[in-house]
């Protein structure tokens, strides 16, 4: 199988090369990537085919999707707080690029696409646990153009019988996830500080929750769904799980043996102040997944950042 990553030197993409070669079945790894959020370092000593550029430019597009089995497509603007500083951007690369990649599997005989949606679609919707047939409501323009992500896949599926399975991300976190720049993830941002000495910054009361997924079990679930060619409509890649930001503040001062000051800062508009994911429908597809708790993912995640901090000096 030869496979198209969009957006593969990113975090969660450069983990996924690492997995996606592994497997026999796998005869080919390309990606497509901007490098305006990834890096090539995040692809060293993978053999990976390389082609940098945009998703919205369609002669890079064409010639990295030329003849694949598959492509899960990653490449996006993320932030909340990005797309509302602008929402145009968000869009195009957003909506629009995926409209691309959805053509370029369409041209190569309906590859089977895999996308990256996100738990922020439900937005305002106040109902626990977030189940995939509840009303979307979202709150920013990020949340907007992941619902067109989404439903441009499902409507592709519909119209031209592409086989297509978006999956809605919860704060993905692991080893590779970057910090150092204003739209980092809160697991980084938080690491980053605690490791060199500064305040965890928390914007509003901390009390917000989120379900922390560990980007292992991303990939391994991203990999089975190539594999075995799983389609469906929306589904939830998280296990239903609650933890507020002071609980991961304290996971952490558990693990590093200190206490952690906080830095209070305003709320950021747009953001949602709980989720959680059902997961009913991501068993359904894939009863065999384990997922790894939060206390182990995040201390992997510490050993891989005192590593990068030493690195960069």
């Amino acid at each position: 199988m030869k496979i198209l990553i969009t957006g593969g030197a990113g975090f969660i993409g450069g983990n996924l090369c690492r997995r996606l070669l592994a497997e026999p079945a796998i005869t080919q790894v390309r990606v497509i990537d901007d490098l305006s959020g990834g890096t090539r370092d995040a692809l060293d000593g993978l053999n990976v085919e390389f082609h940098h550029g945009s998703i919205l430019d369609q002669d890079v597009l064409g010639a990295a999707g030329d003849g694949v089995d598959a492509i899960v497509h990653l490449a996006a603007l993320g932030s909340v707080p990005r797309s509302v500083s602008n929402p145009v951007a968000s869009h195009e690369a957003n909506a629009t690029g995926t409209l691309r990649v959805l053509e370029t599997a369409r041209a190569n005989g309906n590859a089977h696409v895999v996308l990256a949606s996100s738990s922020s679609v439900y937005g305002a919707n106040p109902t626990m646990p977030k189940a995939e047939h509840l009303q979307l409501m979202p709150m920013s323009p990020y949340a907007v153009s992941k619902v067109a992500t989404e439903q441009y896949a499902i409507a592709y599926a519909k119209c031209y019988d592409l086989p297509v399975l978006p999956f809605r991300f919860f704060n993905v976190f692991g080893p590779g996830q970057r910090p150092g720049h204003v739209y980092a993830a809160v697991v980084p941002v938080f690491l980053e500080a605690a490791l060199t000495g500064k305040p965890l910054p928390i914007n509003g009361d901390g009390l917000q929750s989120r379900d922390f997924t560990y980007v292992g079990t991303v990939v391994d679930t991203l990999t089975q769904a190539i594999l075995e060619r799983v389609t469906s409509g929306p589904t939830n890649l998280a296990f239903g799980t609650r933890t507020t930001l002071l609980e991961l503040v304290s996971v952490m001062e558990e693990i590093l043996g200190t206490t952690l000051s906080i830095e209070r800062r305003e709320p950021r508009p747009g953001d949602v102040r709980h989720s959680q994911a059902s997961n009913d429908e991501l068993r359904k597809h894939f009863p065999g997944v384990q997922p790894v708790d939060l206390r182990n993912g995040i201390d992997a995640t510490v050993r891989w950042m005192q590593e990068y901090l030493e690195v960069q000096g």
